[in-house]
Formats: structure tokens, sequence, C-alpha cells
């Protein structure tokens, strides 16, 4: 506990002073290597290139209001605000396409106190995908922060698998710190300095793109990537850490049908 308590007054200290000299953040699995992205969101975002047809991949750059059930995106004073449409059931999503396998991920996000308005919830999300489909996420609501291995066929079999919760009181309309640490076939989510860890085979997929996800409205500010190398404290780190949340059950197979008597 003593541990974690550390970390997280550290990363109180030092988040400020990070975004401020465009500096790496605290990192616990990996450490920050070469800067892939910095955006600030003062000013248009360059066309994407490539193709749009697919959410997953096929794009480099930003993929945004694409289509309706995405929802709308607009830049807002230094922030990029995603606002979902009540009609799609489907929260605003928007996309920033590179080929990656690795990587450290540091943003801003706030959900804004804002009426419903027929919209099932407020929660923001940071995604990953690979070719086809989503890998891993750090999903946040009002009651705090999840991290998972995502569903990555959405017809079926394969589901979401939570690897970790952290319960905590977010307020509608204030910025909250997140970093995304993605290494191998493990990733590790912090929020505002608390930490959670997880792994799963699917985390080591080739990744192309990350995905932000605004359940209702919300926004993000101070984007930064890197290039992710292994942190050799990795295993006194991950020590302090909360156990990873236990597969859930699996599921029962169809009985055999019977063959028809003859």
């Amino acid at each position: 506990m003593k541990s974690i308590l550390s970390f997280a007054a550290a990363f109180a200290f030092t988040s400020f002073a990070a975004f401020a000299a465009d500096a790496p953040p605290v990192t616990l699995m990996t450490k920050p290597g070469k800067l892939i992205l910095s955006e600030d969101f003062s000013k248009p975002l360059p066309p994407v290139e490539g193709s749009t047809a697919r959410f997953a991949s096929g794009f480099h750059g930003w993929r945004f209001n694409v289509e309706q059930r995405g929802g709308h995106w607009d830049l807002v004073e230094g922030t990029f605000r995603g606002v979902e449409n009540p009609e799609s059931k489907h929260p605003a999503t928007a996309s920033y396409g590179f080929d990656f396998k690795d990587a450290v991920i540091q943003c801003e996000i706030r959900m804004h106190d804002v009426p419903l308005n027929d919209r099932a919830r407020r929660a923001f999300a940071v995604r990953t995908t690979d070719a086809k489909d989503y890998v891993c996420s750090i999903m946040l609501d009002e009651n705090g922060m999840r991290i998972q291995k995502d569903d990555n066929d959405h017809a079926g079999p394969d589901q979401a698998e939570p690897l970790g919760i952290s319960k905590t009181h977010l307020k509608l309309g204030e910025w909250q710190t997140v970093v995304f640490e993605i290494l191998g076939d493990e990733m590790v989510g912090t929020l505002n300095g608390v930490s959670l860890t997880g792994k799963h085979p699917l985390i080591a997929s080739d990744k192309h793109s990350i995905m932000f996800v605004s359940n209702c409205e919300g926004a993000v500010r101070h984007l930064k990537i890197w290039e992710a190398q292994p942190n050799p404290d990795w295993a006194k780190n991950k020590a302090a850490l909360p156990p990873q949340l236990p597969p859930p059950p699996a599921t029962p197979a169809a009985p055999a049908t019977a063959e028809p008597k003859k």
C-alpha cells in the first residue's frame, strides 16, 4: 500500500510539469521512448490518409465524423469534444491510425455535465484496435476506472474480459489524467496516479489505431504517444498493484443434438 501511495504522490507532483514541459509521464511497466505524437488540438486536424471504410484499420491519422452513428467531434478551445447522437444509440468515436505494438499513451479526459437526453450514460474510454476489431481499453465513468481485454469479434464467440476495476467517484466537468501502458501481452491503466494491470494474449497483437469513445458528451486534451521500452523495475512495481481479476467462467457448450431415429 505504501508503494501505491508513493506512486500516486509522485504522479500528482509531476503530472502538471510533464504536460507543461512535454516530458514523459511517470510509468510503471514501461519507459517512454521516441515521441510519436503530441497533439494539443489547437488547430484543425490534418486530413486522414488511406481508407476510412473500416473503423479499426486501413487509415493513418485522424478518422472522425465519418458516419452518423459515430457521433460528432469538434475542436473547442484546445480540446477534442465528442458528442453522442441520441438517435444512433452508439457512443461518439474518433480514432488516430498508426501501426504499433507497444506504446505509452497519455491524455486528459473530461466527462461533461450535460443532460443525458435519451443517451444511456456518461462515460469515456481510450481503446486500441488491431486490423479488424477492438483489443484493450481503459474505460472511465462516474464510478471510476475499468481496464479490459476487449471483445475482438462482436458477433461471438469472443467477449470482453475485465482485467481490473478501481472504484472512485469522478466528478463531471473535471479533467482526469490517464496513462495507458502497453508492452507485449500486458497493459497498465493509470487514473490520477492509481494503477491497474492485466495480461491477455490478445494485448500482444499488432495494433493499427487508438480510439476515443465518448458516451453522452466528453472531451480529450493534451494527447501524447510514445514508443514503449521495458521498465527494469516492473516486477517490483507490479507486486504493489492489485491482482488481475479472475477470468469469467466459461460459457457452457450447447448440448449436442440427438440424431433422429430412422
